[in-house]
């Protein structure tokens, strides 16, 4: 079977799974809701660290746990039930269906970044107001395709992750702690080590200034770099382990 089938059989996967579906919409939902509010926030509006772009794109740090329960519940559930024993014998190259499977995650998140990206500049600027003045044509645009991109990886990260361990309990209970929680602790106490974080280097292409190791696209860069690592494990495990 050639790819072009194997993509549209997991394309219609995820699209009538309506979690998946509702998933995506969280993410958008999810960013624009808590970017209003840090926008609404007064508190550093005029201070000298203040970032007019960062805020209106603050809400990226909880949609992202949005795109990653997209991404790990899309591997997961070929997990459950044999499922992917059934794809394996619809589909025997299991690269092949790898790859699919990957594609029909990493596209509508990044579809769904994209819009995100729109939305969080849109009403940051609206709540920001005069504050926000200062964000550029160009900074606005490289912040949407980066949130784009972003909130890509952070799915297919995900979802490789889940490949691996293959259980999307286990990815979540990993993930979700330490982008809320270790990510900035270990952020605190390492210094510039922390900016090579998947994280905390993709985010950089959302401010408008960065004093790092890292600009916004060599930061994006090293989050494919740990995105294509964790999806290189999981291909691994898909080919070498029972079904």
């Amino acid at each position: 079977m050639s790819f072009a089938p194997v993509l549209h059989s997991e394309w219609l996967k995820i699209r009538t799974l309506r979690s998946l579906v509702v998933g995506l919409g969280a993410v958008v939902l999810v960013t624009a809701a808590f970017s209003a509010l840090a926008a609404l926030d007064d508190d550093g509006g005029g201070g000298a660290d203040f970032d007019p772009l960062f805020t209106a794109f603050f809400g990226v740090s909880f949609g992202q746990i949005a795109a990653i329960t997209f991404g790990a519940q899309a591997v997961s559930s070929e997990f459950q039930g044999g499922a992917l024993r059934v794809s394996l014998t619809a589909v025997p190259h299991r690269g092949r269906w790898f790859a699919a499977k990957m594609t029909a995650v990493g596209a509508p998140a990044l579809a769904a970044g994209l819009l995100t990206g729109c939305v969080s500049l849109a009403v940051g600027k609206a709540l920001l107001g005069d504050r926000g003045s200062g964000v550029s044509w160009a900074e606005g645009l490289r912040a949407v395709v980066g949130c784009g991109i972003y909130l890509a990886l952070m799915a297919l990260f995900a979802a490789g992750l889940t490949a691996l361990l293959r259980s999307g309990v286990t990815t979540l209970s990993i993930l979700i702690p330490f982008l809320l929680l270790v990510s900035f602790v270990v952020g605190d106490m390492s210094g510039n080590v922390a900016d090579l974080l998947p994280d905390r280097a993709g985010q950089v292409v959302l401010h408008e200034t960065w004093g790092g190791l890292l600009g916004p696209w060599a930061g994006l860069a090293v989050t494919a770099l740990w995105t294509s690592a964790v999806l290189l494990a999981g291909s691994w495990s898909v080919r070498r382990r029972d079904a």
